[in-house]
């Protein structure tokens, strides 16, 4: 039997109301079963007692009866000459990374789909770059889905800390687990089944390990999608809305090449990541942008000004058979000719995240047997950063006494009684994640001569330094710990690049510069006092 040709790629970074934990992608539905549209009113009629697929099949026929034919694909000719230029652009065009080597180069399809499932896992949200390195500590840690489900949970946030997204990889643990101990450790062999037995598995990487590890024809649709086919249809409603969804998942369904399935859904994201990008895309190397309707929206444009005719109707796209066409932006938004083709997909509007406030303090026993040791707390195993190691924090207010309080009550019911007068106050961190803006305001404590902490509770544990550097513990807590060095006495000592630089021990750097750098950098208010510092 032939192996199905495989490939893999990446997706950009982020989308629009992400949030942190769920790894859903709102267009693919990933980790639930998706909106079901009616074709008139917004929502789809259920189909009880069908099969997934043919379900999903009802609902594209229902879907696509709805919409003006300019939106679709016309006959089979099209479509074919979409998957030939698409695929001819891919052979010849496509990145050479670890993943797709793994997957291609695999004959075993167990292995095959888990090093595709590691790899759709962690490029959710995430760029190809940060990736590769983790990828590769993770399949050299983790080669086979046994091994990961032999791993504990502890050791799976370490090595995933600093990827973010965090219960991605607690969710691919679980799967692993299922597959080995009630599975018999193969991996289900169609979306269906994928989507329906495994644990934070959704739609998107369903088709995605269905296609590209197992050659089953199902399309897929991720960010990079989403864009493509808003472009090539010229698609200017909303495109998280169910309807639009609905439409995406059909037309990438009847795009998907049965001989080779995985591969033309890599091209199509391929496509969306390196060409039909989101501000700068390059039409002049695009295979399909003979079959790009915003692209030739961009050319009718460019025709008329060309031709300086007062007065000249906007050209009409689209005609619907009565009343505004629901896959086409709506009046209130309509084309603007700076924008070419990025006019699609419109923007969906992003509700801005929440803010919060945490007060957290790094404890340290500078004398403890061993070395200096900081305290690390666990995080409850549900929820934001469920599982990792943060130090002792509460949240509180902004500001103000009650905050040094809480803190305090929070430290001694891990570490016992402390010398309240050494809590200091030593700067902020700003850390925004896909829902919450949180704010950590930095305190220290070290505890010189008091007697080494020797035991604490459950849930706690005093480590070194290089301890705390590959701890499982999130990107905001190593900012945190980069304040707390930054205001130890003597840490700039020796140093050729001190944690916190003044404005005169640097020159002026470049406005873009400078926004980067009030991204990255903990705020530090001037007025700090040091660690050994006498209580006011």
């Amino acid at each position: 039997m032939k192996k199905p040709r495989t490939a893999v790629r990446s997706r950009p970074r982020k989308q629009a109301s992400r949030q942190e934990g769920r790894e859903k992608r709102v267009l693919s539905s990933s980790q639930v079963k998706p909106p079901t549209p009616n074709a008139c009113a917004g929502t789809m009629p259920e189909f009880p007692g069908a099969p997934a697929g043919l379900a999903r099949r009802q609902e594209e026929v229902v879907v696509q009866a709805s919409v003006s034919p300019y939106h679709l694909f016309r006959g089979t000719a099209e479509v074919r000459a979409f998957r030939e230029n698409l695929l001819r652009w891919y052979d010849r065009e496509k990145r050479d990374l670890p993943w797709r080597r793994r997957a291609e180069g695999e004959v075993d399809l167990d292995r095959r789909a888990y090093a595709v499932w590691v790899s759709e896992v962690m490029l959710q949200q995430t760029q190809v770059a940060t990736v590769i390195d983790y990828y590769t500590r993770w399949m050299q840690k983790w080669p086979t889905l046994q091994d990961l489900a032999s791993a504990s949970l502890e050791g799976v946030n370490q090595l995933w800390a600093g990827l973010g997204y965090y219960s991605r990889g607690r969710r691919l643990h679980e799967g692993a687990r299922k597959v080995v101990e009630e599975l018999g450790g193969h991996v289900p062999r169609t979306a269906e089944t994928l989507q329906q037995l495994l644990p934070g598995v959704g739609r998107y990487t369903a088709g995605a390990i269905a296609s590209i590890a197992f050659g089953q024809a199902t399309g897929v649709v991720d960010g990079n999608v989403v864009r493509v086919l808003c472009r090539v249809r010229a698609i200017g409603a909303d495109s998280s809305s169910a309807l639009v969804s609905q439409h995406l998942w059909s037309l990438a369904q009847q795009l998907v090449d049965p001989a080779r399935p995985g591969d033309l859904n890599q091209a199509a994201m391929e496509l969306g990541a390196t060409v039909c990008t989101p501000q700068h895309p390059r039409c002049s190397q695009c295979p399909v942008r003979s079959l790009c309707r915003a692209h030739q929206r961009v050319e009718r444009e460019q025709l008329l000004a060309s031709r300086s005719l007062p007065g000249s109707p906007d050209v009409e796209e689209c005609a619907p058979g009565s009343g505004q066409c629901r896959l086409c932006a709506p009046p209130s938004e309509p084309w603007d000719p700076t924008l070419g083709v990025t006019n699609f997909p419109r923007k969906a509007s992003r509700r801005p995240p929440r803010e919060e406030c945490s007060a957290t303090c790094v404890l340290e026993q500078p004398r403890a047997v061993g070395g200096p040791r900081i305290l690390l707390v666990q995080r409850p195993n549900s929820g934001l950063l469920a599982g990792l190691w943060e130090f002792p924090s509460v949240t509180t207010e902004p500001s103000g006494q009650r905050q040094r309080q809480a803190l305090l009550q929070e430290l001694q019911r891990w570490a016992g009684p402390l010398p309240a007068t050494r809590l200091r106050h030593l700067g902020q961190v700003v850390h925004t994640f896909s829902h919450i803006k949180l704010t950590y305001e930095v305190y220290g404590l070290a505890l010189e001569g008091e007697t080494p902490v020797t035991t604490t509770p459950p849930g706690a544990r005093w480590l070194t330094r290089e301890e705390f550097h590959t701890a499982a513990v999130s990107t905001a807590m190593k900012k945190v710990f980069r304040v707390y060095e930054g205001r130890r006495p003597g840490a700039c000592k020796g140093s050729k690049r001190s944690p916190v630089s003044t404005p005169s021990s640097r020159k002026k750097p470049s406005p873009g510069q400078q926004l980067l750098d009030s991204f990255f950098r903990p705020h530090i208010p001037r007025d700090a006092p040091s660690l050994n510092s006498t209580a006011q």
